[in-house]
């Protein structure tokens, strides 16, 4: 028998009886060192220095705005050499937004990111660009959707994992307002995917230019109710709250994008573009918004970027197929891609045209028909006539020859 300071007296409680669980904070004893909650954050810091990151970023754009340059400059190093885009009007035929997977894994003081680039040659490149968009959001859609289908998998250890933790939109330096192409495709993104809008080669641009420029995107975009990503700000830290302010302020980033060292007129080797009236430096926070977009994607930011993406974006798509479909039913595919809607439309119009010249065809032998037969008509009657004319002479004829031959 254990002693009465042992002993545990249990009640059973009918079923009936709801049981009340209040919750409460129960505080450690105090201790020189505490009981190790504290040491928690270091052990979460372990293992994501062990395993690494996952990081997808996606650049959608016309050609020609510097999108590789950007992110080689991101990422200080070549990801994807820079394209030819002299020859991009050959291909104006195939009218088709390519997808382009450019995988890197990038290491720095011991800790390792697997970067994924997702590149959109061809989008915005034509005269007809209705439906360009189509395969860049099906890409981001079927990303979420593969990644669904392995989560009710049995076996989930080796999950591969494409999903787009943030899209750059660079928008041509017009000086002018957004197209009505890139608010489309911007409403489309921004209910998908993180979406960060960029001001391409703002170096093209005034600062007064760029500076109004940056107000009619802003307008637009609230006008349009299109979403982009806004960094959060934390009430119990003013210094972060103050630059996340700084940053949305920023949006969309005016950048310049350059890999090339040139000298400054006071002698430093920096990142940047030289003119004839100086030098464009990217770094330098006067001239263009790389570091604050740096500061976005990478160093502030990126691990909200990833989790906003999967608590989110995945879950509202998920939560919507969910909804509509049963579990474990693949998602019904739909081919609607431009190039092969364009096809059938042009083969639609050319069996409607041909239709129309047999129908008109058809037309003419009918009325050449109907014209013949009226003359063969009116020709039979005049034949008819004729007969009867012909008859009525004969009986004439025998009626004078019976006459004659009485009177003999």
């Amino acid at each position: 028998m254990p002693p009465a300071s042992a002993r545990r007296r249990t009640s059973i409680l009918p079923s009936s009886v709801p049981v009340v669980v209040s919750p409460c904070t129960i505080m450690a004893a105090p201790s020189s060192d505490g009981i190790g909650i504290a040491n928690l954050p270091n052990q979460r810091h372990k293992i994501v220095a062990k395993h690494g990151a996952h990081f997808t970023i996606m650049v959608v754009g016309e050609s020609g705005l510097g999108k590789t340059t950007l992110i080689n400059t991101l990422f200080s190093t070549e990801l994807s050499p820079s394209k030819n885009y002299s020859r991009r009007h050959y291909k104006q035929l195939d009218k088709l937004t390519e997808v382009e997977i450019i995988k890197a894994e990038l290491e720095e003081k011991q800790f390792k990111v697997k970067l994924t680039v997702i590149d959109t040659p061809g989008f915005g490149d034509y005269v007809n660009n209705r439906d360009s968009w189509s395969p860049i959001v099906d890409f981001i859609d079927d990303q979420h959707e593969a990644y669904m289908i392995q989560e009710q998998q049995p076996q989930r250890s080796e999950k591969s994992d494409l999903r787009v933790h943030a899209c750059l939109y660079f928008i041509r330096p017009t000086g002018h307002t957004l197209k009505p192409l890139d608010i489309e495709i911007m409403k489309r993104l921004g209910t998908r995917v993180n979406l960060i809008p960029v001001i391409a080669k703002a170096d093209t641009l005034t600062q007064n230019d760029l500076f109004a420029f940056k107000q009619r995107i802003r307008d637009v975009i609230a006008a349009q109710n299109i979403r982009i990503y806004s960094p959060p700000i934390e009430a119990d830290d003013e210094a972060a709250a103050e630059h996340a302010r700084i940053l949305l302020e920023a949006i969309p980033f005016s950048i310049i994008g350059s890999t090339e060292d040139v000298q400054t007129p006071d002698g430093r080797v920096v990142k940047g573009r030289e003119y004839l009236w100086g030098v464009a430096e990217v770094e330098n926070e006067d001239h263009c918004d790389f570091r604050k977009l740096r500061s976005l994607l990478i160093r502030s930011y990126m691990l909200d970027l990833i989790s906003t993406t999967e608590e989110s974006h995945y879950e509202n798509y998920r939560q919507q197929q969910m909804e509509t479909r049963k579990f474990g039913e693949r998602k019904v595919k739909k081919f609607n891609n431009p190039k092969f809607q364009e096809e059938e439309e042009q083969l639609r119009k050319r069996f409607t045209e041909q239709v129309k010249a047999e129908e008109a065809r058809f037309r003419q032998w009918e009325q050449h028909l109907i014209t013949e037969r009226d003359r063969l008509n009116k020709d039979l009657e005049m034949a008819h006539s004729a007969i009867k004319q012909l008859e009525a002479e004969l009986d004439n004829l025998q009626v004078g020859y019976g006459r004659g031959s009485g009177r003999r």
